[in-house]
């Protein structure tokens, strides 16, 4: 026999995974919270909280680091300024972008693109793996992020 909540809880994570799939297809679109919550018939507050229960960041941090690690690729290529980037990613402001950029990457876009060109040669897996953004702040912090065992 099942418990209602722990079946309630099994639905959630459904949905969840529809936003956060949703999230990496359409990370240049411009989405926000109640637009995704919308779209799986939850309540912005109820998605915000349980997306962070279970991937231990919002909603708007998981799709910001989508658009970082996008972004990452398209200055490693080098045929696009951090400006045209950014609004190719779905950010509408310059400076959240570089701002998110820098905390994520730990440098300014500008410099990445700079490093990834000085770079050239090296093997694409290689700079992948070196230059991987971390994606929550307790991992930034040295903290170990929470696992929940439904997502494991």
């Amino acid at each position: 026999m099942t418990n209602p909540a722990d079946e309630q809880r099994r639905r959630d994570l459904v949905l969840l995974r529809r936003v956060r799939d949703r999230m990496d297809r359409e990370y240049a679109q411009p989405l926000d919270v109640e637009a995704l919550a919308r779209g799986v018939n939850l309540s912005a507050g109820h998605l915000s909280r349980e997306f962070k229960r279970a991937y231990g960041e919002s909603p708007y941090s998981y799709l910001m680091t989508r658009r970082i690690e996008r972004a990452m690729a398209l200055l490693r290529r080098g045929d696009l300024s951090v400006t045209e980037v950014c609004f190719e990613v779905g950010c509408q402001s310059l400076g959240t972008f570089s701002t998110r950029f820098s905390e994520l990457v730990g440098m300014s876009p500008s410099s990445y693109k700079q490093a990834a060109r000085e770079m050239r040669g090296v093997p694409t897996c290689v700079v992948k793996q070196v230059s991987r953004p971390v994606r929550a702040r307790s991992i930034r912090n040295g903290e170990a992020p929470a696992v929940d065992p439904h997502l494991a």
